[in-house]
């Protein structure tokens, strides 16, 4: 029955073939040139959070990240020495795949409660359909998929779908990481193989995160972190150790927006999970760095002090770090 239900989901509204459909919304403009560029920067480590095709801030941040690393002048446009150093040869813009009974397999968790006490009584909390986990799985929005294809392409074993093209070039993470981890790493589309960082530096004023070693930038993610109230907290930290597919436990007495006379609450693991799907520790008490069950609005909102990032760029800088690895969070 659950088979037969996703499979009439269409991409372009998550709804039941059977019940009525939504109004459409339009669609976003891609613009191609963007998508291929954003795509090469996310190779390259240096990502816009959600591959969308749109020039915007966020894009623009990547391209200074990455002009940065390589020697190129800093101008935040995807001019033609730009365009060389991403190497538009190396991959195109997409793939299109035909999808499999993994690809769409849950579990799925639709609705999510709002209440934290409701969402403790669940098992996983889970992507809310098939949709939204294919845009996870290739860095992007369900939106920027729909425009890839259309309303009518149906989320059905065999189907063939156009993609951003983030697939890995290995998926042989280490022992090390559990098996859940290493399918979570998979569902991804992280790749295996990631450069060691000596140091990790969030900059508030820029909205980033970067990972270094030695002097070289190795990669740079957008970041959401702190507030008026829930201040980043500059200094030099270390990170304590990884956790990953973590649950989250709601403890209002150190929430600031919590009500007080709320009790503990275990939130269980999941894509969804207030904190993603990895907790990097610091040694800052409370605070780490994490996933987000809301990647489109990485750099856009705030937090509650810690450091948020897409799932796919917390899953891959928990391959860059180690305990013991410096954090240092300036202004």
């Amino acid at each position: 029955m659950k088979r037969l239900a996703w499979a009439a989901i269409l991409l372009g509204g998550a709804a039941m073939a059977q019940a009525p459909a939504p109004a459409p919304q339009a669609l976003p403009t891609i613009d191609r040139n963007v998508l291929h560029a954003q795509v090469l920067l996310d190779r390259h480590g240096f990502t816009v959070g959600v591959i969308d095709g749109r020039d915007s801030p966020a894009f623009a941040k990547a391209l200074r990240g990455f002009q940065s690393a390589r020697d190129l002048p800093v101008t935040g446009k995807l001019d033609p020495a730009t365009v060389r150093a991403l190497n538009p040869n190396m991959r195109p813009a997409t793939v299109t795949l035909a999808l499999s009974d993994r690809a769409l397999a849950g579990p799925y968790t639709n609705p999510i409660p709002k209440d934290y006490a409701d969402q403790a009584k669940l098992t996983v909390i889970g992507y809310r359909s098939p949709l939204e986990k294919l845009a996870e799985m290739f860095h992007t929005t369900p939106a920027t998929l729909v425009a890839l294809n259309s309303r009518e392409t149906m989320l059905s074993p065999g189907t063939r779908v156009v993609f951003p093209n983030v697939l890995p070039a290995s998926r042989s993470y280490a022992d090390t990481w559990s098996p859940e981890y290493r399918q979570t790493l998979a569902n991804l589309n992280v790749d295996a193989n990631q450069q060691q960082a000596d140091r990790v530096v969030v900059d508030k004023s820029e909205g980033w995160l970067r990972a270094y070693a030695g002097d070289r930038i190795l990669a740079q993610f957008p970041a959401t972190m702190g507030s008026s109230h829930d201040p980043l907290p500059i200094g030099k930290w270390t990170i304590q150790g990884v956790a990953p597919n973590p649950d989250w436990q709601y403890n209002p007495a150190i929430l600031r927006h919590a009500d007080k006379s709320d009790s503990k609450e275990i939130v269980p693991p999941g894509p969804n999970n207030p904190v993603g799907v990895v907790w990097i520790d610091l040694s800052k008490e409370h605070y780490g760095i994490h996933g987000t069950p809301e990647p489109e609005n990485i750099g856009k909102t705030e937090s509650n002090g810690c450091i948020r990032l897409t799932n796919w760029d917390a899953a891959r800088l928990s391959l860059m770090v180690k305990p013991g690895t410096p954090a240092i969070f300036q202004p």
